[in-house]
């Protein structure tokens, strides 16, 4: 329904902004509620831009270092990824060290669709640094519970719309550094702060044991199929990489074979972990001969609107599961394609373009349309006892990533064709594993589950305790 903002012309001429998305009528009555209330406002000094783009090449990341923080690894909001975060040299990081964060300092997407995302750099990390599309909230000046009590305001309805409100620009959505010293934070009494701070914690450390508990179901898997002894971690984000041989030879059958010449396909590395597939006590078999699988659907960027169902891509997804999506259809087009495209319960997801390998198993049903970068994997009737959170986790695993590395020749590839995806080399993890295998998975989703739940609670209080305290202090205004 459409709606009227009656404001003044100095309201105008002070915001330097003549848009009505600017004046819509929920900011506005958010930033009344603000006005109410004793607030504060962060300093120019405290809030600093990542760096220009040219300053920093990617060609300097490093698996060691002083992290770097780019918008993917803020995308759950509160806590970091760390997964994949990249790191910087002692070098590279005194060029911008004016973005320079520590331990409790927050970061903030401020482009694309992503803007308004805001984590903190927990205890681990100690210090980082931003990428350009990223702004950095020196918060060091503050007591412990300001620094969780202003990360969990910004995360709020009460933030986040504040923020929303100040984005510029049609075709690439941006904020400012100074947008941020416009935002009004208020003054809510600290014992208050302490319950919030109290929360995040809690919410922090269940997440901490919930990667933990993946950890160990991985090196459980790996130790399996000795694979543990080849595990050469690439840094923070736990990824893997085997020796890379510069000179070997192959013979004309195995490429007459292969249907392939490039060298990178024959790479020795990759065999090490096929005959440790192909070792394995228990024995192993085909992708294609353990899962029937069925695709997503692509629906046009020009279905695409502000409002609706959830359509999710693989930027929304990781191997937790699905986040917020940034796309959106109309319910009409939801219930033509729901039946076929809506991912239901035990279903084994897999991501076959863009971020390859990604897998996650379906822990109850959303409304939600995949698209054509998944696919949808069932048990076949022989391995029905399969435990899914083992076959997803080897999915997620060097095992399965070596084999779309190789597919790929080495490079970074967009696409993964289903029929390649079906002569993946799958062990078959003795059952017994498998079952303490998909307990720890089981336990550390659930436990992921309860630090979500807890952070939902801790932005809860807020709102109320606000718009508690706007009441208090209109009634007050009202006897005067």
């Amino acid at each position: 329904m459409p709606q009227i903002s009656i404001i003044k012309k100095s309201d105008v001429q002070e915001a330097r902004r003549f848009d009505a998305e600017f004046f819509k009528l929920e900011y506005l009555e958010i930033e009344e509620k603000l006005d109410n209330l004793k607030h504060f406002y962060l300093s120019k000094n405290e809030v600093v831009s990542g760096p220009f783009g040219s300053t920093l090449k990617s060609e300097e990341y490093l698996n060691e270092g002083v992290y770097f923080v780019r918008v993917q690894d803020i995308r759950q909001r509160f806590f970091l990824e760390k997964e994949n975060m990249v790191c910087i040299s002692e070098d590279s990081n005194n060029k911008i060290k004016n973005s320079e964060l520590k331990q409790g300092d927050l970061v903030v997407s401020k482009v694309g669709n992503t803007i308004g995302l805001i984590a903190r750099i927990d205890n681990e990390m100690k210090r980082a640094n931003v990428s350009e599309n990223n702004i950095g909230i020196k918060l060091e000046n503050y007591n412990e519970e300001i620094k969780y009590f202003i990360l969990t305001f910004l995360n709020s309805k009460y933030g986040q719309n504040q923020i929303l409100r100040r984005i510029s620009g049609n075709a690439q959505p941006k904020l400012n550094v100074f947008n941020f010293t416009d935002l009004k934070i208020p003054i809510l009494p600290q014992s208050f702060q302490l319950q919030i701070e109290k929360i995040v914690k809690f919410a922090y450390e269940k997440q901490t044991q919930s990667k933990q508990l993946y950890k160990q179901a991985e090196e459980t898997l790996l130790k399996e199929v000795d694979l543990l002894p080849a595990r050469r971690s690439l840094g923070k984000g736990g990824d893997y990489k085997l020796e890379h041989i510069l000179s070997f030879q192959t013979t004309k059958k195995e490429t007459d074979e292969a249907g392939r010449f490039d060298a990178e396909y024959f790479q020795p590395k990759y065999d090490e972990i096929i005959k440790k597939i192909e070792n394995y006590k228990n024995g192993w078999n085909f992708v294609k001969n353990i899962v029937n699988w069925k695709k997503g659907v692509e629906v046009g960027s020009e279905t695409y609107q502000q409002d609706g169902m959830s359509f999710g891509r693989v930027s929304d997804f990781s191997i937790n599961g699905v986040k917020d999506t940034g796309k959106k259809i109309s319910k009409g087009l939801y219930q033509e394609l729901k039946n076929d495209y809506q991912p239901k319960r035990d279903d084994i997801l897999f991501t076959k373009d863009g971020t390859i390998g990604l897998s996650y198993v379906v822990k109850e049903e959303f409304d939600l349309i995949l698209s054509g970068a998944f696919l949808r994997l069932s048990l076949k009737d022989k391995y029905q006892t399969f435990e899914k959170e083992c076959l997803s986790l080897i999915f997620n695993s060097i095992i399965s990533k070596t084999q779309v590395e190789k597919l790929s020749g080495g490079a970074i590839i967009a696409h993964l064709k289903p029929s390649d995806f079906e002569k993946f080399k799958i062990p078959l993890i003795n059952p017994k594993i498998q079952k303490q295998i998909a307990e720890k998975i089981q336990e550390s989703h659930k436990l992921r589950k309860e630090s979500k739940e807890l952070l939902e609670e801790a932005k809860r209080r807020v709102e109320e305790e606000i718009e508690k305290n706007n009441r208090n202090s209109s009634n007050n205004q009202l006897k005067l």
